[in-house]
């Protein structure tokens, strides 16, 4: 049948919880925050292999001219089908008239978001603070 897209933010906890554990963020282990997360973001893209969530990608923006994209994750045995460009293009459309998507990439993923269009910044580190307190 194929791979379905779907902009939704409700999700159960279990399809959450697999999907990011298939791909070992440690975020899986909070399935019940992440629930409350997806319902929270202003825009949530999911695919689906019939029931099965395979992969999603989330953004925050501020309404007008900044979106930042979060949570971008397909299921390993459905990488290099597509599936995490489509789910890009879809952000990238839905979010055509602001002025900057950013995202926070790891080395190893750089290749990928180049091939969809995004620029690593010059100069530039990413910076964060993981809570301890869980």
């Amino acid at each position: 049948m194929g791979i379905t897209y779907k902009e939704i933010h409700e999700f159960r906890k279990e399809d959450l919880e697999d999907l990011f554990l298939s791909v070992d963020w440690s975020s899986g282990h909070f399935p019940d925050k992440l629930v409350v997360a997806m319902q929270n973001f202003q825009t949530v893209y999911s695919a689906w292999d019939e029931d099965k969530l395979v992969g999603m990608v989330c953004a925050m923006d501020d309404g007008i001219m900044t979106a930042y994209l979060h949570y971008m994750l397909v299921r390993p045995e459905y990488h290099h089908q597509g599936i995490g460009h489509q789910l890009l293009e879809l952000m990238k459309e839905h979010y055509r008239s602001y002025l900057r998507i950013g995202l926070i990439a790891y080395n190893t993923e750089l290749d990928f978001y180049e091939s969809c269009g995004f620029k690593k910044a010059e100069n530039a580190s990413p910076m964060f603070i993981t809570s301890l307190w869980t």
